[in-house]
């Protein structure tokens, strides 16, 4: 048998689903005449005929009523298919790739206040540490975590990074009962270590000149969350950015260290994408609002931080983060 006639089998289905050659024409858009030719034309390739006419009305034969089940199924679900393309193409859409613990512990928290602003858009955030590549992937703009200056790319400071070792009180307690030296409550203490972190404890240490002999890390984690977590339970000391753990700190559930050590302070979050890509209003809207959310975070932090005596140490930056070479005790 040649191939089955695809429009006799979409007017057969309206037909039979509809009951009338009349409802059929008028749905389809074509004269009952043309519906009614391609119904002879389906009957005679499979030779057989598909209706039968009872009183005025028209019946499927049992081979029609078989021919219906399967045709039916077929354009519905091609009908359903086609709404929700059509749906798609109509929606609009905002992508944005974020780093795991910025996107839970930061963005997350705000970015309901973005979305009543902008109801009809719909918002897809993908939380992962892989930077995106444009050129191949439908995304936005991406919230990097880094030092920047990545070529071919927009590049704005989000937020700077405000890096200070921290703990519970609970834990700060035990540290201050070893010594009343900071030096060597660190040296006592379990770090936590955040591999994820451009300032981890070893350039940190380098940065304050405090020796510690077999460095090691009881707990290592990929992500700021799980660090600030255990710090949280009172499970050790870790470094990591304020920007992650602002709302612990002002609640008094973490603690800084130290009032000894400086705050690190320098820019760490940006937003990137092609320059191409604010061509979007809704692009530059979110840049708008981001740049104000986290001139008002960073403002609090600042706050928060001085109300505790500590200091801030802008030029302990990237090129110490790029000073790899920089062992602890070094000048």
């Amino acid at each position: 048998m040649r191939d089955i006639n695809l429009r006799a089998t979409e007017y057969f289905e309206a037909v039979a689903r509809l009951g009338s050659v009349t409802k059929a024409a008028a749905e389809l858009g074509v004269s009952p005449s043309a519906v009614s030719q391609q119904i002879r034309v389906l009957e005679e390739q499979f030779g057989v005929r598909l209706f039968r006419r009872e009183k005025r009305r028209l019946v499927l034969t049992l081979d029609g009523d078989r021919l219906f089940q399967t045709t039916t199924q077929a354009f519905r679900a091609i009908r359903n298919a086609r709404s929700a393309i059509t749906r798609q193409r109509n929606v609009r859409n905002l992508i944005i790739r974020v780093s795991p613990s910025f996107g839970v512990r930061w963005l997350g928290p705000r970015i309901a206040e973005f979305a009543a602003d902008n109801r009809d858009w719909n918002i897809r955030i993908d939380a992962t540490p892989d930077f995106t590549a444009f050129e191949t992937e439908a995304v936005d703009f991406d919230l990097r975590y880094g030092l920047g200056g990545w070529a071919g790319l927009s590049v704005n400071k989000v937020i700077n990074d405000l890096v200070l070792p921290f703990c519970s009180p609970e834990y700060l307690a035990q540290l201050q009962a070893i010594s009343d030296d900071p030096v060597e409550q660190l040296r006592a203490a379990r770090l936590i270590d955040s591999v994820k972190m451009l300032y981890r404890w070893d350039i940190w240490l380098a940065a304050n000149r405090i020796e510690v002999e077999n460095l090691n890390y009881p707990f290592r984690f990929d992500r700021s969350s799980m660090s600030i977590e255990m710090a949280k339970q009172g499970g050790g000391l870790a470094l990591d950015s304020l920007t992650l753990f602002l709302p612990e700190l002002q609640r008094g559930e973490l603690v800084p260290f130290s009032t000894q050590f400086d705050v690190i302070d320098f820019p760490a979050y940006w937003f990137v994408c092609p320059p191409r890509h604010f061509h979007r209003r809704i692009v530059g809207r979110f840049a708008d609002w981001l740049t104000q959310a986290a001139a008002a975070h960073e403002a609090e932090a600042r706050r928060v931080l001085s109300e505790l005596g500590c200091r801030f140490r802008p030029e302990m930056g990237p090129e110490l983060i790029e000073s790899a070479t920089i062992k602890p005790g070094s000048a």
